[in-house]
């Protein structure tokens, strides 16, 4: 997943990460530029999942 991949779709992404985690919210989900890993990190914690785990969650979507 690189950030290309990320920022093309990510609001369908966002919609569809939602649905499958209702804990997620808009603030836990915004991308900005140069961030990624940042937000990766926050996803991570809140969501109890390994970074690997995560990325194969969203390349999933």
């Amino acid at each position: 997943m690189n950030t290309t991949e990320v920022k093309g779709n990510w609001n369908e992404q966002k919609g569809k990460l939602k649905q499958k985690f209702a804990t997620l919210t808009d603030n836990d989900l915004m991308f900005e530029e140069g961030k990624k890993d940042e937000m990766l990190g926050k996803l991570q914690i809140k969501l109890g999942k390994t970074k690997e785990e995560l990325q194969n969650i969203i390349s999933a979507l």
